[in-house]
């Protein structure tokens, strides 16, 4: 967008002063809001000293998430333009009690109902947000990720990894991305290869408990990487890529595996078999995955699956195209 003449400002949360203040990233003003709580009530209340900020400013507001929908109500009051990116179903994950539930319901509601432009960034977004919402005001744009094509072998290295002999497993260790049932059929038996398990696992937390206890020796937990080399890495020269998650839009996750050519094994739902296409072996319970990873590591599946993998992003899932998106839908709404 600044290399199209625009001006863009961006809100960021938490401050390192502890007050307000402003700074320049890329060509793009950011402002910075302290925050007092943590989690998600200092979630909200980012989101409302933001909100608060931004209707005192000019232009169009693009609205990243629909978890504080009574706010683009208090947008749509008061006359601007507002585009919001609905994300994914919040309200059905398991992760979240009755009254969670209900509180994220109603403000996809109001978000839905008081947006001027809604963003699905899946199919199945956008037809959930149709039975609710005039079609005409819904949008499909996908999440975009870069492509990978090489990356530094010594960083497998020092996980103690070889190329071609390990699958790669990114997620947040939640039941619904299947991460238990993914390694209890991934240790049934020896493999000759491992599973990398990226994310923060803790004992005195029931499920990560379980996750822990059911992996044999050849599965490896990683704990939670951020640093871009290594997650390249680990991507790149993995065998497949496993993806648990059973809710949700286009993944960034599952894109950014497709972006590195990665062989894919999903769980089977609409969400992950519009992503992933061709590119995928899915499964549906805990014995159809076991089949699958014995396919990928006995069978010579991964090098035609590589090659849709590559395909299947470059249709739908490069950067340029899903900004130059965003920018002719902001463009056609002034």
């Amino acid at each position: 967008m600044v290399q199209h003449g625009w001006k863009v400002t961006v809100y960021c949360q938490g401050s390192d002063t502890g007050v307000r203040y402003e700074d320049t990233w890329e060509g793009c003003r950011r402002i910075h809001i302290p925050v007092k709580s943590s989690g998600p009530l200092g979630t909200i209340e980012f989101d409302i000293k933001s909100t608060v900020d931004a209707v005192s400013q000019p232009g169009v507001l693009l609205t990243l998430g629909y978890n504080t929908g009574f706010l683009s109500a208090y947008i749509r009051l008061l006359g601007r333009f507002n585009l919001i990116n609905m994300d994914g179903i919040e309200w059905k994950r398991a992760k979240y009690s009755i009254a969670q539930k209900i509180y994220l319901w109603l403000n996809e509601r109001l978000a839905a109902a008081s947006g001027n432009i809604l963003i699905a960034d899946h199919p199945e977004i956008a037809r959930h947000h149709a039975g609710h919402a005039s079609t005409r005001k819904i949008k499909m744009i996908p999440y975009g990720s870069e492509r990978i094509d090489c990356a530094d072998k010594e960083k497998l290295r020092e996980y103690g990894l070889s190329e071609d002999k390990y699958f790669t497993l990114i997620a947040r260790p939640e039941p619904e991305n299947s991460i238990l049932e993914i390694v209890r059929a991934f240790s049934r038996k020896p493999r000759g290869v491992k599973l990398v398990v990226l994310g923060k696992y803790q004992h005195n937390h029931a499920y990560h408990k379980s996750v822990l206890e059911a992996a044999s020796e050849e599965v490896v937990f990683l704990g939670a990487i951020y640093e871009k080399a290594s997650l390249n890495a680990l991507r790149l020269y993995s065998l497949a890529y496993a993806h648990g998650h059973q809710v949700g839009g286009t993944n960034p996750s599952l894109v950014e595996a497709l972006g590195a050519g990665n062989a894919v094994l999903a769980h089977d739902n609409v969400f992950n078999r519009w992503v992933a296409g061709g590119a995928g072996l899915y499964f549906i319970d805990e014995d159809e995955c076991e089949r699958q990873i014995e396919r990928l590591v006995q069978e010579n599946a991964v090098h035609h699956l590589r090659s849709a993998s590559r395909s299947r992003w470059e249709e739908d899932f490069t950067w340029p195209e899903v900004l130059k998106s965003y920018q002719n839908l902001i463009e056609s709404s002034l």
